[in-house]
């Protein structure tokens, strides 16, 4: 029982890495491939059972802007740090859906949806800036990947994933997509984490300072998601920390946020060219 201890073990490990920009390690044990080509059809059959607008929309103009604003950041910064091979896996698709919704999400792989409801919330670019960058950071930080693992190590037990994996394909797909709220609905169904949620905040910051958007914006568009509801919280906000405190983190990253943007700047040129 030991062996089997220690290979399982041994097996978690070879599958943790690093967050980007925070260095935190994780565990990503469901391979890339998987679970992105299980995101990638959920995100149609949303788009497609929702009223999404369509393509030449100025909404839909506007969100796809910002998130190749976004983006370009991140290319950016993976490549001054060596790490462009690690967006080979993603496939960026930016979209709007018509809905009073207060709500945005990312899916595995880099697939964003905006509803309009929090686009008005947001009121100008640089607060979309910040909903984009926090969504592309859940996605970077491969936090859908890291909440599923934890799962189906919850619900798999002891029992080795990679032999689930091959000899239960079906269960193992079960359990994938319970773990993603049934896919169309990640980021909805099942919540993230406040420690997720809280490095999303932080890397996000770091995205859309880096594009060229004004940091201090997060502040203030946190603030009135806060009071939306008569101080009840929408169910977008329902494992994030609370208003107060993510203010003051959002206020002390601020000045490491302009940090990153002078060490790594993003030609301007590269910015309303989509």
């Amino acid at each position: 029982m030991r062996i089997v201890y220690c290979l399982i073990l041994l097996f978690v490990l070879e599958a943790c890495s690093q967050v980007a920009f925070t260095g935190r390690r994780q565990a990503q044990l469901i391979p890339i491939d998987t679970i992105n080509s299980l995101s990638f059809s959920q995100y149609d059959e949303f788009l497609a059972a929702n009223n999404t607008l369509p393509p030449d929309a100025p909404e839909s103009v506007l969100i796809r802007r910002i998130g190749q604003d976004l983006v370009y950041a991140v290319e950016v910064y993976y490549k001054a740090n060596g790490m462009e091979g690690e967006l080979e896996k993603f496939d960026w698709e930016f979209n709007v859906v018509e809905s009073e919704q207060i709500n945005a999400f990312c899916m595995p792989g880099g697939k964003v949806v905006m509803f309009t409801g929090i686009m008005e919330l947001a009121q100008n670019e640089d607060a979309m800036a910040v909903i984009m960058g926090h969504e592309i950071a859940h996605a970077l930080a491969h936090h859908g990947n890291e909440r599923m693992s934890q799962m189906m190590w919850a619900q798999l037990g002891m029992s080795a994933l990679d032999i689930a994996i091959s000899e239960r394909p079906q269960a193992t797909r079960e359990l994938i997509m319970t773990a993603a709220g049934a896919g169309a609905q990640i980021g909805v169904m099942l919540p993230f984490s406040r420690k997720h949620e809280s490095e999303a905040d932080e890397i996000g910051l770091y995205l859309m300072t880096m594009a060229g958007y004004d940091p201090t914006e997060a502040v203030p568009f946190w603030e009135r998601m806060g009071q939306v509801g008569g101080g009840a919280p929408p169910e977008f906000l329902s494992t994030h920390p609370g208003p107060e405190r993510r203010a003051d983190n959002l206020k002390r990253l601020i000045p490491k946020a302009r940090e990153y943007a002078e060490k790594y700047p993003v030609p301007q040129s590269s910015r309303n060219s989509g």
